[in-house]
């Protein structure tokens, strides 16, 4: 737990008082294994003969970093999203149906959306922007770009990550593949892993825990690369048609 908090010296003193970081604790995860993807990796010695960190482990590291430093700096209270692998901007216009919105001044636009951002006008509303390795829908102000209804038809064929930073009881994340719900009521970003997660799993969950954007964004597999999707600065905006997009309530 010491490592997994990042407290480098509350586990050097465990370690000095004889508990032994090479004890495998879940998936094959030791403390001293694990304290490899931390930003002290010399924490303790490592014997001849024990494993490293793999290349993709290794890779994975880099690019927790990377996307760490890309999205920490958004404010996302109050924001939707949904992580899409393998699509473009393009296609998820169509899986959803939308018509790419028209206005005079999209500043003013975006202004009046967080000023009613409960009205059907302002849910319905979704930014959509491409991204290495799929795409991104968002919404800064409410929860649509997590409603069931839309991550549904998003996940058709591939595997899409959607959360709602919701202001009164936090992130609330679902797993969505091929349309079947593979997880719901997550907390992406939550920082502790359950002792029946995957290896992989315990790994992403260290390395992004207190950034739900870049977990959602590295569960699917996207290399973003800057906070436009979440900023308000999409590559386009849409509007659904009007409809039931909660009647999948994805249980």
């Amino acid at each position: 737990m010491a490592v997994h908090a990042d407290k480098p010296d509350n586990a050097g003193a465990l370690a000095a008082a004889g508990a032994d970081p090479r004890r495998p604790m879940m998936a094959g995860w030791s403390p001293g294994r694990l304290s490899l993807a931390s930003l002290t990796p010399d924490l303790f010695a490592v014997p001849p003969g024990v494993p490293s960190l793999s290349p993709a482990e290794s890779a994975a590291v880099a690019e927790a970093r990377r996307l760490t430093a890309v999205s920490q700096e958004v404010d996302y209270d109050g924001l939707s999203l949904s992580c899409v692998a393998g699509i473009d901007a393009a296609e998820a216009v169509r899986r959803l149906d939308a018509r790419v919105a028209e206005w005079d001044d999209a500043e003013s636009m975006v202004e009046q959306l967080w000023g009613d951002s409960l009205s059907e006008e302002a849910v319905l509303t979704l930014g959509v922007t491409d991204v290495p390795g799929g795409c991104v829908v968002s919404q800064p102000w409410a929860y649509g770009a997590r409603m069931p209804g839309v991550s549904r038809r998003l996940s058709i064929g591939t595997v899409c990550y959607s959360m709602y930073a919701n202001p009164k009881s936090g992130n609330q994340g679902s797993i969505l593949r091929d349309r079947a719900v593979e997880g719901w009521d997550l907390h992406p970003g939550g920082g502790w892993a359950a002792s029946d997660d995957s290896a992989e799993e315990i790994l992403r969950t260290y390395l992004y825990q207190g950034n739900a954007i870049a977990y959602c964004c590295a569960y699917v597999g996207l290399a973003l690369t800057d906070a436009r999707p979440f900023s308000g600065s999409p590559d386009l905006w849409v509007q659904l048609p009007p409809g039931d997009y909660w009647s999948y309530d994805g249980r």
